[in-house]
């Protein structure tokens, strides 16, 4: 049974920091990239930051750039995103994803499997 599973997430207040970890199982880990996406209320799904399997490649938001980092570890089937310096529009619920085609990539078409989503909220 392929799981993705989120935790790590709460509220903090703007400036804090969090880390989001996922844990993977029931696929070939390694053969997949990872993202991080996120939704707030009354809006879309939006890309956050994207690993590819080897771990060579990442790609932020604009929005994150600078404040985030996704990192994985092939040998624990983890991937996690370190926030820093948080501000209330990170507010969301957070996804975590695998992509089949192994890349750092952006378009939510190309991840196969997704996670629950774990709550992140920030008070300013």
């Amino acid at each position: 049974q392929v799981q993705l599973v989120e935790s790590g997430g709460g509220s903090v207040q703007a400036g804090g920091s969090l880390r989001l970890s996922c844990a993977a199982s029931g696929f070939t880990f390694n053969n997949y990239g990872s993202g991080w996406f996120r939704q707030a209320p009354g809006k879309g799904r939006e890309f956050v930051a994207a690993i590819s399997w080897t771990g060579t490649q990442t790609d932020y938001a604009d929005s994150v750039k600078g404040r985030f980092t996704i990192s994985r570890d092939n040998a624990k089937n983890m991937v996690y995103l370190q926030m820093n310096s948080l501000k209330p529009e990170d507010t969301a619920v957070y996804y975590c994803a695998a992509d089949r085609f192994g890349t750092a990539t952006r378009g939510a078409v190309g991840y196969e499997y997704w996670g629950q989503g774990t709550q992140v909220t920030v008070s300013s």
